[in-house]
């Protein structure tokens, strides 16, 4: 089967609207800003970095790694990335069934959960936006 995203520039355009419309949704973030967390999402097929950073408001999105050390380090597949946002396939069985590896507390990767919500959200209308739904 075919990746749904078939470059890394596709998939950083459209995490980057995610979170663009996040921080313009009021309240959205708030709970991920709270903990002060730095994520790394390390993302295969296409390969992507993202930098999450909410430390301050509005969340920042990096898509290359600065050296900052991060709270947690997720890594997954962008097809379930996809799926997850879409409401396909649950954050915590993907991550209970091992298809999301991570470095660092589970209790900081389920602080990620109400983000991930949110983000669930926006993401059908970024996705027709981009002309990919």
């Amino acid at each position: 089967m075919m990746p749904f995203y078939s470059d890394a520039q596709t998939l950083r355009n459209v995490m980057q609207a995610v979170f663009d419309r996040l921080n313009a949704t009021p309240g959205a973030a708030d709970d991920f800003v709270k903990n002060k967390m730095f994520v790394s999402l390390y993302i295969d097929n296409p390969k992507v970095f993202l930098g999450v950073d909410g430390r301050q408001k509005p969340v920042r999105l990096t898509f290359s790694p600065d050296g900052t050390k991060p709270d947690l380090a997720i890594r997954l597949e962008a097809d379930l990335l996809h799926d997850i946002l879409l409401g396909h396939v649950r954050l915590r069985d993907a991550y209970f069934g091992g298809q999301i590896k991570t470095k660092g507390s589970v209790f900081k990767a389920m602080k990620l959960a109400d983000l991930f919500r949110q983000a669930e959200k926006l993401y059908p209308d970024v996705l027709r936006d981009h002309g990919l739904r």
